[in-house]
């Protein structure tokens, strides 16, 4: 009798140990969500195809995006339609990000840096850009979706205004 008491012991603590590791193993990464909107944006941008690059932002009129040019465009439809117009002339393209960097705010807020380095064809030329990107992420329902977007050049034009304390020292 012992030993069938000892048998069924040392089976439910087998059983216990293997339970806890699997409850463990499947400990949820929050930024999962976020990665999947990232992934989404990318792959839209790479098939240049503006309804799946957009379907990431949250269709707004107040949706701001700081552009890489400087610029600043206010409203999803707005947005939706510029990039209609520049992915119509847009072939081969390649985006690669690096460093890409995502902090959870809370429950329903987070945001996303990173460093891009995008190339394609336009009209027959070929063009390429790279700078850093932050987007600032909102829960909005089930869904995560892009409230801001902020681009900015890796070497701005030599005749942007820069304040002269905000200058980076020139290297011999």
């Amino acid at each position: 009798m012992k030993r069938i008491a000892f048998t069924v012991a040392v089976i439910l603590f087998a059983f216990s140990v293997s339970f806890g590791q699997k409850a463990a193993a499947k400990k949820v990464d929050p930024t999962k969500p976020i990665h999947d909107v990232i992934d989404r944006l990318v792959e839209g941008i790479r098939q240049s195809d503006p309804e799946k690059a957009m379907s990431v932002y949250d269709n707004s009129d107040r949706i701001l995006f700081f552009n890489n040019n400087g610029t600043v465009t206010q409203g999803w439809k707005t947005m939706k339609d510029l990039r209609a117009e520049s992915y119509a002339k847009a072939k081969n393209v390649t985006l690669e990000l690096t460093g890409l960097r995502i902090e959870m705010l809370g429950p329903s807020a987070a945001y996303a840096t990173c460093k891009w380095k995008q190339s394609q064809e336009t009209d027959g030329k070929l063009e390429s850009s790279s700078g850093r990107m932050t987007l600032v992420f909102q829960k909005i329902g089930k869904d995560w979706k892009v409230v801001h977007l902020h681009t900015s050049p890796d070497a701005p034009a030599a005749n942007r205004p820069v304040l002269p304390s905000e200058r980076q020292p020139e290297k011999p």
